[in-house]
């Protein structure tokens, strides 16, 4: 098995009597490589988590690796432990979030570490699903030396969308939009393709990539004929193709037969006021759409609707996170990337974190948090 670099002496051991530290330093670069494995597979593995974990041997040394498979194939544990074998006897396992207690399309992963007899399991995020969880106490009642919270921020990161999906009932949901750098969607004449470059338009198929459906309303659909699809970005496993559910919200359903995202590259849900529920003004419910995704098994969702949508939802505090793409253009006229959204003052503007920024072609993106009270 080929090892990333930050594996290297962290992890490599010729003999057993490996320090504390020397501990800490091969479980910390182990996790590491978990959160990667977990990242790998967003988009894959819906309703269940996307986990990553890996198997050290007693003496430190990196004996299996796994990550989620799609359902209902194995949990990320089961993989690691096939790949190290009698290695893990006497071993740590290092995993993204608590191994699962439960037997659901598999057998509880926390059965399978102690049939494997690993003496130490480091995660980093508990599992808060009351279903599934419990793995740690099972563990540590049969004797197993357990540790939480290892790389905690970086796990709770890796796992967004479902820890949101398990914790308020809904999809995890990132706004995408992309516009000029006074804010600017299209021009006024109405011209919108393309305000960002092909490095930028690549970089959202990857980011499309990475969810369970892909949400616009019917004004995208109707003045772009929009596909909503992953296209330039390769499948991550050989012969898996991505297609995340597309979600029209189209209040009295408009969306013409011969449109686009009716195609059969990827399943469609119109969703109307009459199919899933109304408000009083007539408009689909946003809430009761976004528990039907829920129940739909979605749990990381991509927003690229225009503006009243993308408003709607941050009234509702639907809105997760915002992935900004910024051309360097001035417009000066035109649409506005946000429309109303029940904000009145600055005193009540949605504050933002800003984790990341990134140029990306000839443009910026910029990934911010929704901050929350309650998060």
């Amino acid at each position: 098995m080929v090892q990333p670099a930050e594996y290297v002496g962290a992890t490599q051991r010729s003999a057993p009597g490996w320090s504390a530290t020397e501990r800490a330093a091969a479980e910390y670069a182990a996790m590491g490589r978990a959160l990667q494995l977990a990242a790998a597979g967003l988009g894959e593995t819906s309703p269940n988590p996307s986990v990553g974990a890996v198997i050290l041997d007693a003496t430190g040394r990196v004996v299996g690796e796994g990550r989620t498979a799609p359902p209902p194939g194995p949990h990320a544990e089961v993989q690691a432990l096939a790949q190290a074998g009698e290695r893990a006897r006497g071993g740590t396992a290092v995993v993204t979030l608590e191994p699962c207690d439960h037997i659901g399309r598999t057998g509880p992963c926390s059965a399978a570490l102690l049939q494997a007899g690993v003496a130490r399991v480091v995660v980093g995020v508990p599992d808060p699903d009351p279903v599934a969880g419990g793995g740690v106490g099972t563990l540590r009642s049969a004797g197993v030396d357990v540790q939480l919270g290892v790389r905690a921020a970086e796990a709770e990161h890796g796992l967004r969308y479902w820890l949101t999906a398990v914790r308020r009932h809904r999809p995890y949901l990132i706004w995408k939009y992309a516009s000029t750098m006074d804010g600017r969607a299209a021009a006024a004449d109405g011209t919108s393709q393309w305000i960002t470059s092909p490095e930028a338009r690549h970089d959202v198929h990857l980011l499309r990539s990475t969810v369970d459906a892909i949400v616009a309303g019917v004004g995208t659909v109707l003045a772009d004929d929009a596909r909503l699809t992953v296209r330039a970005a390769p499948p991550k496993e050989p012969g898996l193709a991505r297609a995340p559910l597309r979600v029209v919200v189209d209040s009295r359903g408009r969306t013409p037969a011969t449109a686009r995202v009716r195609d059969a590259a990827a399943p469609t849900l119109i969703a109307t006021a009459d199919g899933i529920g109304a408000t009083a003004d007539g408009r689909v419910d946003l809430a009761k759409l976004l528990a039907t995704l829920y129940d739909r098994g979605v749990r990381g969702a991509l927003l690229e609707g225009g503006p009243t949508l993308a408003g709607a939802l941050l009234a509702a505090g639907a809105i997760d996170e915002v992935v900004a793409y910024l051309a360097p253009k001035l417009l000066g006229a035109g649409p506005a990337v946000l429309g109303p959204a029940g904000i009145g003052t600055l005193a009540g503007a949605a504050e933002l974190e800003l984790p990341e920024v990134t140029r990306v072609g000839t443009d910026v993106r910029i990934t911010a948090r929704v901050m929350r009270g309650d998060a």
